[in-house]
């Protein structure tokens, strides 16, 4: 790994301080988990309910700065990331790691006294493994850390059922288990555009470790299960008709821009590749956000 030097400390602002959360990414697991609540069985306790989003939130918010934290040593190498607070200067590691367990501990705490001991087990075991199986463990040594880390990214809907009800049930499980076969896709498309980055990082991802053609390909094999996958909700009755028409109409064209991106390395060269990979990776983040908020509308429109 190459040595980079990080710049001199200096006076933080607000905004630096939220950056180490990592919003873009808080906001989408706040989402899926609000989803998760809501279609939960039951009126629930509004109140209630919204600590324990916001506890989701904070725990999400705490692995982001427990993640920066750790990985400051890559992100001042890779381009896309040498701009975050600690590795531009703007915030100490020692500030992000205490930020990240302060907000650890009060996330679980206030899960337990609004959801009880299940949905705070729950949250306490997602932080651990998105900040160290994940952050500490596989993303530095395995080509496959994204997959088995997706767990941490595929958990929030689960917590947020079990936080509502006390348990779990197949519909959380299935809500989770899309978000873990999403992940993948989502993340590869990303790294064939980041590929030298993380070959100067050092950090194991697929195309540096076993070439983009078979990143290409592991994309579209698990682009191939998650389209059916995301129709599973529609036997347990979770998906109704308008579901039925997002995930139908959203699997295919995840299909078709994987197709793409497979095929890409016959296609016109770089440019190519990354056209399509880029194009893939929008259209996954917009792909989880309309199942999600077909999910959500469902109840409004009284589908199921």
């Amino acid at each position: 790994m190459s040595v980079v030097h990080l710049e001199e400390t200096r006076a933080a602002s607000f905004g630096d301080y939220f950056a180490l959360l990592k919003p873009r990414v808080m906001s989408l697991v706040v989402f899926t988990a609000l989803v998760g609540y809501v279609c939960a069985p039951g009126a629930g306790d509004w109140v209630l309910g919204f600590a324990a989003i916001l506890s989701i939130a904070a725990a999400a918010g705490a692995s982001g700065a427990l993640n920066m934290w750790y990985d400051a040593d890559i992100d001042a190498v890779m381009t896309r990331t040498r701009i975050r607070p600690i590795p531009s200067g703007r915030i100490a590691r020692e500030e992000a790691l205490m930020l990240g367990i302060f907000l650890s501990v009060l996330s679980v705490i206030t899960m337990y006294l609004a959801a009880g001991l299940i949905a705070a087990g729950l949250l306490a075991f997602t932080v651990f493994f998105y900040a160290v199986v994940y952050t500490m463990w596989l993303k530095r040594s395995t080509p496959q850390n994204i997959v088995v880390g997706g767990w941490a990214g595929a958990f929030p809907p689960a917590i947020a059922w079990a936080a509502k009800t006390g348990g779990l049930t197949l519909d959380p499980i299935l809500m989770a288990l899309i978000i873990f076969m999403w992940t993948p896709p989502h993340f590869w498309s990303l790294s064939l555009l980041q590929a030298r980055d993380y070959a100067e990082a050092n950090v194991p991802m697929l195309p540096v470790t076993s070439g983009a053609t078979t990143t290409r390909a592991y994309i579209f094999i698990y682009s191939l299960v998650l389209a059916p996958l995301a129709l599973t909700p529609l036997l347990t009755g979770l998906g109704g008709l308008l579901y039925a028409v997002v995930a139908t109409g959203g699997g295919a064209m995840f299909i078709v821009l994987a197709w793409r991106v497979l095929q890409s390395r016959a296609g016109e060269g770089v440019a190519s590749e990354d056209k399509h990979a880029r194009a893939l990776f929008g259209f996954s983040i917009l792909y989880l956000f309309m199942l999600f908020a077909a999910l959500l509308a469902e109840p409004v429109l009284g589908h199921r």
